[in-house]
């Protein structure tokens, strides 16, 4: 059975039971009819469950995470229809945003809804023993070390609330947590995960030991502790459950975006979406469909494949024609519109800071959504791939000098795949190898702006960056108010 359809059967259920949405004033001040809590919930496996299915909602609404992600970065531009369409991305794109950014305030809600969530399993963990409970709370605390991830990357320094979810008035007197006391309750949570999960899940879409894995490898990878993350790494990479999509039977790479390619062997975590539950502007985050697919969607198109978007996030020449000619990537994770109009008789409309380049990755494909076809798209987010995990092995390897001739090995793997020739490199060439193949291989999925910050090239590479401020984002401005100070700024916002 797939969590997509249990998500379906849950949520509306679900939702009237857990909205904590971060340290929001506007909803902590909401008055609740029926609040369901300790003293009649939790009561069965059933409900730990339901609980359960609801953190992992809240996944779906990370979709802006992955389009800033990119804006942010080198990879690509802001676009859309005009200089004033969904202006908080047009403001990260030029690097001018401030702590008033409505896109800004939905990274730190949502992913803090995600904490909630989590938080409101463990916080009962111990009420009702049931067989397999370990997996429940293992998966919350992975969730919990997702969203708690997310949120460092983006913001540094957050408040931390234990096994408690945050109550009113605890943003008056529960301190933003040091980015090292962050990390180290991530590490913590995934390690649990990774002592208490298998490799195989119950129900395609939940967190296994290899998630678990990856996720501990990259936070691992974040903080420079490359001995770590190596051994992790390779820990998932020996235990052989993940292979390269494309590299055995009659799989095909060009494939792996596509709904074949959904949760693949090369899948280590996947956020799943589906095309079967519509919703609109007025709350996008109603949509059990990957909003950011319609978004990135060629502007006013006609043709073949494809369906009509909104052109935002569009990749540079640049980063374009960075592929060989004979990587059997180009094409498939860029897509060349003009090309692809004069072979297939396609039309569109050019948005603006048109650069002639969209993510075919996330495009949005002609299918059975219901709903508004650019809101209910049901392409899968594939969150870490065996690839990533690859290649940060490979940066593990090398930036610690620890195994060059490993390091080389794991790259090679991933080139070999773009039917690329091998390299012979070691030290600092290899690792500037290494970057450019992350750059390469995972454009357009969310990575590259952090992959810049953490290794200190952000400045030399983004447009209007400016050193010691942006590597964070500043903290929202209704979040300091609501704080009453208890929250300073970041640097320089």
């Amino acid at each position: 059975m797939n969590i997509k359809n249990s998500i379906l059967k849950k949520i509306y259920f679900f939702m009237g039971i857990v909205m904590l949405v971060g340290c929001s004033e506007q909803f902590l001040d909401e008055t609740e009819e029926y609040v369901i809590d300790s003293e009649n919930y939790f009561n069965s496996e059933q409900e730990y469950y339901n609980a359960l299915v609801g953190a992992y909602d809240i996944l779906q609404s990370t979709y802006v995470n992955v389009i800033l992600g990119e804006i942010a970065s080198d990879n690509t531009l802001s676009g859309g229809e005009s200089a004033t369409d969904v202006i908080g991305w047009q403001q990260v794109d030029e690097m001018t945003h401030t702590e008033v950014n409505d896109n800004l305030d939905d990274v730190w809600d949502w992913n803090f809804a995600g904490i909630q969530r989590a938080n409101y399993i463990l916080e009962f963990k111990d009420k009702t023993e049931f067989e397999g409970k370990n997996r429940i709370i293992a998966e919350a605390r992975f969730l919990r070390a997702y969203f708690t991830f997310e949120l460092v990357k983006w913001f540094g320094p957050i408040p931390l609330n234990g096994d408690q979810r945050f109550q009113l008035g605890d943003e008056q007197t529960i301190p933003r947590a040091p980015v090292s006391e962050v990390y180290a309750q991530i590490e913590s949570d995934l390690q649990f995960a990774i002592d208490n999960l298998d490799y195989t899940a119950p129900q395609i879409g939940r967190a296994t030991k290899g998630s678990a894995q990856a996720l501990l490898g990259k936070a691992y990878l974040y903080q420079d502790k490359f001995q770590a993350a190596s051994d992790v790494l390779r820990e998932l990479i020996n235990s052989g459950q993940y292979h390269l999509y494309g590299t055995q039977g009659d799989e095909v790479y060009t494939n792996l975006f596509e709904e074949v390619g959904e949760n693949s062997p090369e899948s280590v975590f996947e956020i799943q979406y589906t095309g079967e539950e519509g919703a609109g502007f007025g709350c996008l985050q109603c949509s059990e469909g990957n909003v950011a697919v319609g978004f990135q969607g060629i502007r006013n198109y006609t043709g073949p494949v494809f369906e009509s978007g909104f052109s935002f996030n569009v990749p540079v020449e640049e980063v374009y024609n960075l592929f060989d000619d004979n990587d059997i990537r180009k094409d498939y994770s860029i897509l060349d519109i003009e090309a692809w109009a004069e072979e297939t008789g396609a039309t569109y409309v050019e948005g603006y800071k048109h650069t002639g380049y969209f993510n075919r990755k996330y495009l949005p494909r002609k299918n059975d959504n219901v709903g508004d076809a650019n809101l209910t798209q049901p392409n899968n987010y594939r969150a870490i791939r065996y690839a990533d995990v690859l290649l940060m092995a490979a940066e593990a390897l090398n930036r610690g000098g620890i195994n060059d001739q490993l390091a080389l090995g794991y790259l090679n793997q991933v080139r070999d795949r773009a039917g690329l020739d091998d390299l012979n490199l070691t030290g600092a060439a290899l690792t500037d190898a290494i970057f450019a193949e992350r750059r390469l291989e995972l454009v357009g999925e969310g990575h590259r702006f952090f992959d810049l910050v953490r290794t200190g090239r952000a400045a030399a590479a983004i447009d209007g960056f400016t050193p010691n401020k942006n590597e964070l984002f500043p903290i929202p401005l209704e979040e300091i108010e609501f704080s009453q100070g208890n929250w300073e700024q970041n640097p320089g916002y």
